[in-house]
């Protein structure tokens, strides 16, 4: 046996361990994991598949919950969240990594008092000069990485028994670095162990394809792929080959400025045959800790008030808004272990 083939296998027996272990992919296939707990995607409803409550950019190393005040942030944020859930969204994916603002239990909090599903993560961002990656990332392998990773997922975050949702990683632009390598090698053990979705944070269209090339490698779909900040590639074409790789595209930084150029790229995914590979969101909020009060919050509702009349303008039947709004969320983020053809 070829030493690559015999890694393979090693890995292959370690994931089924974790499974016959109770991990709970196994139990938990189409299913979401929320801050509440497990729910079926079918109940997901209208979804924002990324968005954040808090982020704090001072860096890994400083990074720590007394540099806030959780009442303050849950009294700026909740209102915005009744907001959209006013305008009919259920489920709201929030985004923010560990050491860069992560706090699941004030995401409780706010799930509790909104009425909203909301899906937390685990996994590193790795981009700003590994400005916000804990020391150990540098020093352990993308095996012990998702070591770490898959036991948030079995055990919880931080001791609170609440279970991440999803995989969120970031990547410098490409090539892969090392590092960017290693957490995408990271994200795709994890996901083997656990069947959770890997959302990677995009320099640039050059790393999306060396991160699906990346899953590839690790014998992991496309499909458990979703590129964050797809809508900066400087060539829209590469939607389309990423998309019919299978990976799921993700333009998420709408806002009332850009609301034209996002019916565009989403009118040429539908033309091309690619809508149900299409995510949307704004990539909004943001309490911004060491700011007075959060500074400015970006609202959350430019999908509803503007981009979707822009859509039906555009001639898109309400088919294609569900498809968009809660067909492509469900599929992206449900639980299932999706290993390469």
């Amino acid at each position: 046996m070829l030493r690559r083939d015999f890694l393979r296998a090693a890995a292959t027996a370690t994931v089924m361990g974790v499974l016959k272990d109770g991990s709970g992919a196994d139990r938990e296939a189409g299913k979401v994991v929320t801050v509440r707990g497990p729910v079926a995607a079918d109940a997901l409803g209208v979804t924002l598949p990324h968005e954040h409550v808090m982020v704090d950019f001072i860096g890994a190393d400083k990074a720590s919950r007394d540099r806030y005040d959780a009442n303050e942030v849950f009294e700026v944020v909740l209102p915005h969240l009744k907001r959209v859930f006013e305008l009919g969204v259920r489920t709201f994916v929030e985004c923010t990594p560990a050491y860069l603002g992560r706090d699941p239990l004030l995401l409780k909090r706010l799930s509790e008092a909104s009425g909203l599903h909301i899906v937390t993560n685990t996994g590193y961002y790795g981009v700003g000069k590994q400005k916000f990656l804990p020391p150990h990332a540098l020093t352990e392998t993308a095996g012990q990485l998702a070591g770490r990773w898959t036991a948030e997922w079995r055990d919880g975050i931080e001791g609170t028994g609440i279970r991440p949702g999803f995989i969120k990683i970031a990547v410098e632009a490409g090539p892969l670095s090392p590092i960017g390598r290693k957490l995408i090698q990271a994200a795709a053990r994890t996901h083997k162990a656990t069947g959770l979705a890997i959302a990677s944070h995009t320099g640039d269209s050059t790393a999306a394809l060396d991160q699906i090339a990346a899953l590839g490698d690790e014998e992991v779909s496309a499909s458990a792929f979703i590129w964050v900040h797809a809508q900066n590639a400087r060539d829209s074409g590469v939607h389309f080959r990423a998309a019919q790789r299978g990976a799921w595209v993700s333009l998420d930084g709408l806002g009332p400025q850009s609301v034209e150029r996002y019916a565009a790229m989403v009118k040429a995914m539908k033309e091309r045959g690619f809508l149900h590979r299409v995510l949307v969101s704004h990539d909004a909020g943001w309490y911004h800790v060491g700011e007075l009060r959060g500074g400015t919050f970006r609202p959350f509702d430019t999908l509803f008030t503007q981009l979707i009349p822009a859509l039906k303008k555009a001639g898109f039947g309400d088919a294609d808004i569900q498809q968009l709004t809660v067909a492509n969320p469900r599929e992206a983020y449900a639980i299932r272990v999706t290993p390469a053809a």
